[in-house]
């Protein structure tokens, strides 16, 4: 039976109302493409005058940019995590969630490539990885996975879009005709027909099997970028599951804050309901117990055994120069938020996005502290060397570059969530219980 409030015309309306160019959006586009366009500005500085105009040296070869990378493919992971896992185990609770979790993933996946391009010198060398491929190198994998990734959430983020694109380009006359013949060609002839239902869902379904595997592997490839060399704070055998747990928790935080803006933006708190996020806290308070679980290993292990190299590289992270951004990260963006998430109060829309936000932050320079201070603590002696290669220290060109991978994936995530339903409309209509759409 259909709930009171619902009807076929009050779901379509309330799903579909911001498909519409707006001066907010013109705004926000518009700082969004002013700020990438400063960041590509300082890009060609790099390319001109080399690497030398980031903070990066002979001894931290890997410095932002690669600490980027690494939360951009964690944060990728999000859409296996709720559309994947908890959708095949059945949490019907999630189906407002899953278009902005697929968004999500493939925003950064997609940028998650363009991000390694920054930290090379002679990008122009990148075809070198496919012409001259060696299965034996981990950069082949990594690259391999990310595109494997990709596809794969690219085809989740548009398969469950299809029937709602039909929907919209037949039943909402007040949309541009431009966008109506966009929405009429992507939804492939859909006509709501058992056939066409059938292979959509088992196509969906095989996705999603297969995206596990992917998603385990875009992260687990990822850590074994550090993990197969002989440098303490890196030599680590649990750095696979270590990065998937952490992924994660960076994930989760971004939907909730996601989830945030679109109920307030586009009011959907008809659909992002308070239960939504009491849940994606418990979520979120989950996987990070699981990461906290494995920060323990990470440092407990080469503590105890306290080799010379780890003692260097662990008393600079506890009481060190980095001591007080590693406990900013282990306190603020993991002790407190799982203290706070216990309580159902913090649950609620606006403290557990306060929550997300800590959550995020300590995320990014949690990865600044896996790739920077291991490679300021070298085996061999540094000597006879210029001041400034003792210590990394980012530059504004740096910075700039860094930030355009974020702007890049705002970008994505504007255009796709402002011109397609933020949440899925037929599967929405049915766990409403309201009458199918009726195709002419």
């Amino acid at each position: 039976m259909a709930e009171k409030d619902f009807t076929l015309e009050k779901i379509t309306g309330d799903l579909t109302h911001h498909i519409r160019l707006n001066k907010g959006f013109l705004a926000w586009m518009g700082f969004l493409t002013i700020s990438l366009l400063v960041c590509l500005y300082a890009y060609s500085l790099q390319l001109k005058n080399g690497l030398g105009v980031a903070g990066i040296r002979d001894y931290v070869s890997w410095g932002m940019y690669l600490s980027n990378f690494v939360f951009f493919v964690a944060s990728s992971l999000i859409g296996m995590l709720i559309s994947a896992f908890l959708g095949l185990i059945g949490m019907k609770w999630i189906t407002p969630l899953t278009r902005i979790a697929e968004t999500i993933a493939v925003a950064f996946a997609a940028v998650a490539g363009l991000v390694i391009v920054s930290d090379m010198g002679r990008p122009e060398r990148l075809a070198n990885v496919f012409i001259y491929a060696r299965f034996q190198s981990p950069i082949l994998w990594d690259v391999t996975v990310i595109t494997t990734y990709f596809v794969l959430s690219l085809l989740l983020l548009f398969l469950p879009m299809i029937a709602d694109l039909a929907i919209i380009q037949r039943k909402v006359t007040t949309l541009p005709a431009w966008l109506r013949t966009v929405y009429k060609v992507l939804s492939l002839n859909y006509r709501d027909t058992p056939e066409q239902n059938r292979i959509i869902h088992r196509s969906i379904r095989i996705l999603l099997i297969l995206i596990i595997p992917a998603a385990l592997s875009i992260h687990t490839v990822t850590s074994w970028l550090f993990a197969v060399t002989s440098r303490a704070g890196w030599d680590s055998t649990i750095f696979g599951p270590y990065f998937v747990s952490g992924a994660f928790v960076a994930g989760t935080a971004a939907v909730i804050l996601a989830m945030f803006f679109f109920r307030k933006n586009y009011k959907l708190s008809d659909y992002l309901t308070d239960l939504h996020f009491n849940n994606m806290g418990k979520v979120l308070a989950t996987v990070s117990l699981v990461y906290l679980y494995f920060n323990l290993n990470e440092f407990l292990v080469p503590g105890y055994k306290l080799k010379r190299a780890d003692a260097v590289h662990l008393h600079e992270l506890l009481a060190g120069k980095d001591a007080l951004l590693f406990w900013f990260v282990q306190i603020g963006g993991l002790l407190l938020p799982i203290l706070f998430m216990l309580f159902r109060r913090f649950r609620k829309p606006v403290p557990i996005t306060i929550i997300a936000v800590a959550v995020l932050i300590a995320a990014w320079f949690k990865r600044y502290l896996i790739v920077i201070p291991t490679q300021e603590h070298p085996f061999l002696p540094i000597q006879h060397i210029p001041e400034n290669f003792l210590h990394y220290t980012p530059t504004l060109t740096e910075t700039l570059i860094s930030i355009a991978p974020f702007l890049l994936v705002l970008i994505i995530i504007t255009l796709i969530l402002k011109f397609f339903p933020v949440i899925p409309l037929q599967e929405t209509a049915k766990e409403k219980g309201v009458e199918p759409f009726i195709f002419d």
